[in-house]
């Protein structure tokens, strides 16, 4: 007996569902795409002149900074650090590293770095922190309007925290008439502080001794300089050079029993005396809200300088004591930090 086969026959779909189920397939697939974009990833610059070692607590500053801004490292943003290791002819070749990666902003230090980014674009945003005078240095056109690639955060003060730093040393010793002042040869922005510095020494009746180094290699003929000018006290400029050398001016001073305040905290940490300054953590913390501002589309020439908000007095008593010094309760009560 033949089989015969039997043919299960499903009703036909029109032809006209058919292509529109079909359309409404292909539509599907990128409009799923589109719900799912990719995250942008931005890519900072992070230019220096000094070793990353005595970086690392103005990098953990910045990158709470933008983690309070809501990025994610590694996540949202990128940080390719650079840094010259205290030679500074390195920065153009640098920043130029930075300007061939295609960063999304450049964030420097105190002008050299802030010199060698500008020379090397003039369309990578560039935030920079702890500058000093960058108007006359031509880093902006002004802090109101910066104008250009260039904004973020000075140093400057005015007068006042020069004559601060005299005020403090003669509060310690109310005879000091001697001051002499140290920095790095080759900032150009430290012979106008040195001027305005001599000019608050004379509402004193302190007299101001500028002395100069290049290097490891003459320090020790720069406090020799300063004993032959019979100097009691020392006031260190801040700059990638010093900062460099803190260790060695710290310990030189305490050998020369000078009466020593420095512009930055680490010289105390590193057996200063004392320091007086803006907060240079803070700064670096608040040029994360620059990165920010700028990566959610403001124009750099359009972000006004800000100057420092936060001050900072930090006093070493250990070389207190190895001087015999005696400072003032007064004056404890005002610091920020005592080192016991």
């Amino acid at each position: 007996m033949a089989h015969r086969r039997e043919q299960i026959c499903l009703p036909q779909m029109p032809r006209r569902a058919f292509l529109a189920i079909t359309a409404g397939g292909l539509l599907a697939a990128p409009l799923a795409a589109e719900a799912q974009p990719t995250r942008k990833v931005w890519r900072i610059g992070y230019l220096q002149t000094q070793h990353r070692e005595t970086q690392l607590h103005l990098i953990r500053a910045f990158e709470e900074g933008l983690r309070e801004k809501g990025y994610t490292l590694g996540r949202d943003i990128v940080i390719e650090y650079r840094f010259a290791e205290g030679h500074v002819e390195r920065l153009p070749e640098l920043a130029a590293d930075l300007v061939r990666l295609k960063v999304d902003v450049i964030v420097t230090g105190v002008n050299p770095n802030t010199i060698a980014a500008k020379k090397a674009t003039t369309t990578i945003p560039i935030v920079m922190t702890g500058s000093y005078n960058p108007v006359e240095e031509g880093l902006v056109a002004s802090l109101a309007h910066p104008g250009g690639n260039v904004t973020g955060l000075t140093s400057d003060a005015g007068s006042e925290i020069l004559n601060k730093r005299l005020q403090l040393l003669r509060e310690i010793d109310p005879k000091l008439s001697r001051v002499a002042a140290l920095s790095g040869l080759g900032m150009s922005y430290n012979p106008s502080q040195v001027k305005v510095l001599e000019d608050a020494g004379r509402g004193l009746g302190i007299t101001v001794v500028p002395v100069g180094f290049r290097g490891a290699d003459d320090i020790g003929d720069a406090f020799a300089e300063i004993r032959r000018a019979g100097a009691g006290g020392l006031i260190v400029f801040g700059g990638p050079l010093v900062l460099d050398q803190r260790a060695s001016i710290a310990s030189l001073a305490v050998k020369n029993r000078l009466l020593a305040i420095y512009a930055d905290r680490q010289f105390v940490h590193d057996g200063g005396l004392m320091s007086y300054g803006a907060s240079v953590a803070d700064q670096w913390r608040r040029a994360a809200g620059y990165v920010d501002r700028i990566l959610k589309g403001a124009k750099p020439a359009e972000l006004p300088v800000e100057q420092p908000t936060k001050f900072e007095l930090v006093i070493n008593l250990k070389t207190a004591k190895a001087l015999g010094l005696t400072i003032p309760p007064s004056l404890l009560q005002r610091a920020d930090q005592v080192i016991e």
